[in-house]
């Protein structure tokens, strides 16, 4: 039987849009500004990072970084990110949303700019340096992703807040157009500045000194959005839903939301006091209660992020592959180190531009009209259809002519992907978790998706070499080829699909109605079957 709302959080849940909701997306979404920022940008300055630092004299191509370091300095942010998920996830439920928060952002600020300061008096010296504090740099943004979530899903109407979560996540995009945008600056005013040969004219003066400062000042640089909120983000007040739900301090919470809101809220100590006490609202996560009511929810939030990262951040990492495959970035020997760093920021920005941000921003404004369901099985189809367009003709899409319809085809796989299962396994665990346990449950389904962007990241660097041993890059052994590597992922797309299944529909309910927190006391069938259903009929 369902109980009533408190005041608090039925004035949250009718609340108009105001001013307060955009000023919230804009704090939580520059964190995933430099987030986003951070975690790409790196591949844009790998192949700089093996010319400067494992430069072979006279070899017929550029130097590369070998396979264990370029999988470590590519990969090790990521198991930072994982680690930084759960320990923050579980930190945010315990100790509050708002106290963690400011934590995730000084690291972040601070490992960004060290990253760019990593020093050492050889190679070796250098990229452990860097892998030591780009993992500490993952770790911080970790804690961004459950708890930018779960404050933007506490703060919403229940009318949009589905578009307001999704557009915290959309500045993922404006992350990724922004390091291609400073690489595509700092690049071609450093070979502006510093004249030099192509390496195949001149092999030691191709990569000129100063091309050290380059890849320095391209991970340094998103730092700097991310500071200028720090102020804000430690004004914020604590969601009443923490305040009241998990702190029972109803005093507090509708003190807060009254200045939020600008209403007189009433403090509803006594409604606080019995939905807190509730046995209904006291089993935890590993609990038979639990498994029973939300057991598959985390099966399908935790398995869908995990298929689509594989994808996601694989297609990332090796685009300038791809790119190089079909013929828009030239051969590495007739190019001068920063130039090929321009040639890869522009191919990067142009996908950004053209697919990856105007997906995020279709999911923002139809997510809370055709539902997330919709959107993320929508989502996984066509990338599979587009990852088996693209694999199965392949040779077609090398020869010159199709050169550009294989770069459309490519963008709407990335375009799928953020309007579809990258905005949606963001925005879900934010919403069909109880209040004690929603970061947590959160942090958990983003570190199964950083588990798939590890395997991603390592696996694929390996995978998408050719299967001649005479085109594999200095160090690789012989891989499945970038055909076959499209092949396993439009198999892993169709999966994700499948596990979609498991994911129920939140659209338009209020938090609590969607985890049971305000149901009076229940019975043992009530219990066992749930307040939500699984797929939406």
């Amino acid at each position: 039987m369902a109980r009533e709302q408190l005041g608090v959080l039925n004035a949250l849940d009718a609340a108009k849009t105001q001013w307060y909701h955009f000023t919230a997306i804009v704090i939580a979404g520059m964190g995933f500004f430099t987030d986003a920022y951070d975690l790409f940008c790196i591949s844009l300055v790998t192949k700089l990072l093996g010319r400067i630092y494992y430069h072979v004299d006279r070899a017929p191509k550029p130097g590369t970084l070998p396979p264990n370091v370029a999988a470590a300095v590519t990969g090790v942010a990521f198991v930072g990110t994982l680690t930084g998920q759960l320990f923050f996830g579980w930190l945010g439920d315990k100790m509050g949303r708002k106290k963690v928060y400011g934590i995730t952002l000084i690291l972040m600020v601070v490992c960004s700019i060290a990253s760019g300061l990593s020093f050492g008096s050889s190679p070796k010296g250098v990229m452990a340096t860097l892998c030591f504090f780009r993992f500490w740099l993952g770790f911080g943004i970790g804690g961004d992703y459950p708890l930018s979530a779960t404050i933007m899903s506490e703060y919403s109407n229940k009318k949009t807040r589905g578009a307001f979560i999704a557009a915290v996540f959309a500045m993922q995009g404006f992350g990724i157009l922004g390091g291609g945008i400073v690489a595509l600056i700092v690049s071609s005013s450093f070979d502006r500045a510093f004249k030099a040969p192509a390496y195949s004219v001149n092999a030691a003066a191709s990569t000129v000194p100063q091309a050290d400062y380059v890849w320095r000042i391209i991970l340094m640089f998103g730092a700097f959005p991310a500071a200028l909120t720090y102020y804000w983000r430690m004004k914020m007040p604590e969601t009443a839903r923490y305040t009241a739900l998990i702190a029972k301090n109803a005093k507090q919470a509708a003190a807060d939301m009254s200045k939020v809101l600008n209403v007189d809220l009433e403090a509803e100590e006594d409604k606080v006091i019995k939905l807190t006490e509730n046995q209904a609202n006291s089993f935890g996560l590993f609990s038979r209660e639990f498994l029973k009511r939300h057991g598959l929810h985390l099966l399908g939030t935790t398995s869908t992020w995990f298929l689509l990262d594989i994808a996601f951040y694989s297609q990332n990492l090796f685009q300038k592959d791809i790119f190089s495959g079909i013929g828009w970035i030239p051969p590495a020997a007739s190019m001068n180190a920063i130039h090929e760093v321009y040639k890869i920021a522009k191919a990067q920005t142009l996908i950004a531009l053209f697919s990856t941000v105007p997906g995020y921003w279709f999911t923002v404004a139809l997510i809370d009209i055709i539902g997330r369901f919709a959107i993320q099985l929508m989502g996984f189809f066509f990338m599979t259809v587009f990852m088996f367009a693209l694999a199965i003709p392949y040779h077609h899409w090398t020869l010159k002519p199709n050169r550009i319809g294989f770069v459309i085809m490519y963008s709407l796989t990335f375009f799928f992907a953020n309007f579809g299962p990258n905005s949606t396994t963001f925005v879900v665990p934010a919403e069909i978790f109880p209040a004690r346990l929603r970061s947590t449950c959160h942090g958990i389904s983003a570190a199964a998706g950083k588990a798939g962007a590890i395997v991603g990241a390592f696996g694929f660097l390996y995978a998408a070499q050719s299967t001649d041993p005479t085109k594999t890059d200095a160090g690789y052994p012989t891989g499945i080829g970038i055909r076959y590597s499209l092949i396993v992922l439009g198999v892993i797309n169709f999966l994700g699909m499948l596990f979609t299944l498991l994911v129920p529909e939140s659209k338009g309910k209020s938090l609590e109605e969607l985890t049971g927190e305000n149901e009076g006391e229940v019975g043992e069938t009530e219990l066992q079957t749930g307040p939500t259903r699984t797929v939406p009929l």
